[in-house]
């Protein structure tokens, strides 16, 4: 016995060792396929098929037959079933009826066009594949049902999570591809009913029986229990209402239904969707059921569906040339008839060739609801594994290619420019004028940052922009019902507070962003910023302010950059600028002056010389003179210079403005171990400058390019 075999000695024990090995393999994967920027469903369909017989099976095959086990398949399998039960009902619950019938003709044309134009493609396809790689024992009938129905599949949280990492989920162009999903949703997996009866059916009445039962399940569910929904939904308005006893009712009655729709013969994921897709949305019912079902479902149970088609999904069944490139007329049959079918009926009804050719591309989607599907072929044995594995490697690439054209249709210039008009009115720009891009993380560090803004940029002579970027929600009931950007941003709502009490027009800028720096950076371009003004946040593991996000600011951004760290600034009536005369010295120094007019406070220009440059003092004092104004020029001479600035600030100094300088100890590192002495150690606030005509600013390796 060898040590695997000992310690997976019973089917508990081989079960558990099974979900390890799969939530591991899904999470690290995950975790790549989110740098390369793919959604983490084609991490899950990666590994799962990396752990089946096309990789784990050749390179440890002593490993795979203990662990995936043929006769440990079955429990496997049943419990991944309990996960699609569930997870279909979650897709229930995030389908907005109201949504679809707002959206009308437009929607419904696109949608209708984007699954019969596939479908009819995928019944020709089947009149070459029937005869070469079908089982004989099934009708052609129910093969080409069946093989249409696949081609017209769009994974509708799949597309979600790509709209909002594109920040395209709340444009026309977001909300159009949304409903035309949710609808070629309910279309599909209404034929998709249809085809499992036929393929059940043992001749025709027996199918004409299965719909006729199908169809009073659907109507009496819609008059029947939807009320009593509605009645449970008005008494449980709260999440904190949400009991257990009442989820448990409601789990009760998804079971129920999808042991209903089992009978009737067209299958247990069509009863837990249906029951999801009546359930009354108003209020927080659906939200908090989702938020309580959720994590385990999508971190746990959906993982295991993903291993279960992995061991089902054979590459080496396609051991011919002629195989791959009947495999490759799949792919290219399925990517034309959707991109076709969406893209052309879109732009007839409106929209402009962008955005008629990223619904196309976004339809294209298919990831999980795909693999639902061809699992439910394979299991009915209506598709062969060898039709099964290429029509998984096909959900695979059309989900992979998605974003990468996205991109090309929508770049990431353009995509700003039109975010921007989606979430801000024209008439608040301002011809001319000081233009400040706020950009706040954290609700506690708005005020202090406009406050300083405000004052930069003049009264009403300049324009302030507060700029929040929301990290892409993990929860997919979260993307599709997500708030409109335009609503109150807790975030800023203490920015805007503060502008208010300083009579300060500002325009609230948020939407969701994967790629903070860059966006950061692209927002400034289109509202042609003077200043990008962001607060001092240290990145994870690191001791440097100045690294992460701030990093990538400084070294693409197309303006000066200011960080701010507050220490409780409540006035600025002296500022102390330390001065050696480098670019970001003198923009730290034209940032001093404008506080200086706009608040009439005093500044002090520091510079310190090492005591073997004594000579140096003379010529400074000639140069500057003792005083001038609201100006004082102190010498110093110091063999540190952060040091001379930090004893300095401790004399009645409010706000300290420093050039990004070595001299100082304030450097750009994306990562670090050794805190910036200055910054930890001043005992006022801080607010450090980097100048944008600074020839070094475009600092070697950054990952953004210049805007």
């Amino acid at each position: 016995m060898t040590i695997l075999e000992y310690l997976i000695h019973n089917p508990l024990t081989r079960f558990l060792a099974q979900a390890v090995t799969v939530i591991v393999a899904s999470r690290l994967l995950g975790l790549l396929a989110k740098r390369i920027g793919q959604p983490l469903v084609v991490a899950e369909v990666v590994a799962g098929i990396l752990l089946g017989p096309s990789l784990m099976g050749l390179v440890w095959p002593e490993a795979s037959a203990i662990l995936f086990a043929e006769d440990a398949r079955q429990l496997l399998n049943v419990v991944s079933q309990v996960g699609l039960v569930l997870f279909m009902f979650l897709v229930g619950l995030e389908l907005d009826l109201h949504m679809l019938r707002s959206r009308g003709r437009s929607a419904l044309i696109i949608s209708q066009a984007s699954i019969v134009v596939p479908f009819v493609l995928g019944l020709l396809l089947a009149t070459y594949l029937y005869p070469r790689y079908a089982d004989g024992k099934v009708t052609f009938t129910a093969f080409a049902l069946f093989l249409g129905t696949a081609m017209s599949i769009t994974a509708l949280p799949v597309l979600a999570r790509i709209l909002a990492e594109r920040r395209l989920l709340r444009t026309r162009v977001g909300a159009q591809t949304i409903a035309c999903a949710a609808i070629n949703d309910v279309t599909a997996w209404c034929m998709l009913a249809f085809v499992v009866a036929v393929a059940r059916a043992d001749g025709v009445a027996d199918a004409v029986r299965t719909t006729v039962l199908a169809v009073a399940y659907i109507a009496a569910m819609a008059l029947l229990v939807r009320p009593l929904l509605q009645r449970l939904a008005a008494r449980v308005a709260t999440p904190e209402a949400l009991t257990q006893n009442v989820v448990a009712s409601i789990i009760v009655l998804v079971f129920l239904s999808g042991w209903t729709t089992e009978i009737i013969g067209i299958h247990a994921l069509f009863g837990a969707f249906l029951l999801g897709a009546i359930f009354p949305k108003e209020g927080g019912l659906a939200r908090a059921l989702t938020e309580r079902l959720e994590d385990v479902v999508l971190i746990v149970l959906l993982p295991l569906f993903f291993a279960y088609s992995g061991l089902s999904t054979h590459i080496g069944l396609l051991n011919k040339p002629e195989d791959w490139a009947v495999c490759a007329v799949v792919i290219i049959v399925a990517c034309v008839g959707k991109f076709c079918g969406s893209a052309l009926p879109a732009r007839w009804t409106g929209l402009s060739w962008r955005e008629a050719s990223a619904l196309g591309v976004l339809m294209n989607t298919r990831g999980l609801m795909e693999l639902i599907v061809l699992n439910i072929g394979l299991e009915l044995g209506v598709i062969s594994p060898t039709i099964f594995t290429m029509l998984v490697l096909m959900a695979l690439v059309t989900t992979l290619i998605t974003t990468p054209i996205l991109k090309r249709v929508y770049p990431d210039e353009v995509m700003a420019r039109e975010l921007l008009d989606t979430v801000e009115q024209p008439a608040a720009v301002p011809v001319k004028g000081y233009r400040v891009l706020v950009c706040t993380a954290y609700a506690s560090s708005g005020p202090g940052l406009v406050t300083l803004a405000s004052a930069l940029a003049g009264k009403g002579a300049g324009q302030i922009y507060a700029l929040h970027l929301k990290h892409p929600e993990e929860r997919q009931s979260d993307l599709i019902g997500a708030p409109d950007p335009t609503e109150s941003n807790e975030v800023l709502e203490p920015l805007l507070r503060r502008a208010q009490e300083l009579q300060t027009d500002v325009c609230p800028l948020s939407f969701v962003s994967p790629r903070p720096a860059s966006d950061i950076c692209q927002v400034a371009a289109a509202r042609e910023a003077d200043l990008v003004l962001l607060g001092a946040h240290k990145p994870l593991l690191s001791q440097v302010h100045l690294g992460g996000v701030v990093h990538d600011v400084m070294s693409a951004a197309p303006a000066d950059v200011g960080v701010f760290v507050e220490r409780g600034l409540t006035q600025i009536k002296n500022i102390l600028v330390p001065f050696q005369g480098s670019a970001h010295d003198r923009a730290a120094l034209g940032l001093a002056r404008r506080l200086m007019k706009s608040l009439g406070a005093h500044v002090i220009v520091l510079h310190i010389v090492r005591p073997e440059r004594k000579g140096a003092s003379a010529m400074v004092q000639t140069v500057f003179g003792e005083e001038h104004g609201q100006v004082t020029f102190d010498l110093v001479e110091h063999t540190d210079p952060a040091a001379a600035v930090l004893e300095r600030s401790r004399k009645d100094i409010d706000l300290v403005v420093v050039g990004l300088g070595t001299e100082w100890g304030l450097t750009e590192r994306r990562y670090g171990i050794q805190p910036e002495k200055l910054i930890h150690e001043c005992p006022v606030s801080l607010l450090i400058v980097r100048d944008y005509s600074a020839p070094e600013v475009a600092v070697s390796g950054s990952p953004e390019a210049r805007t």
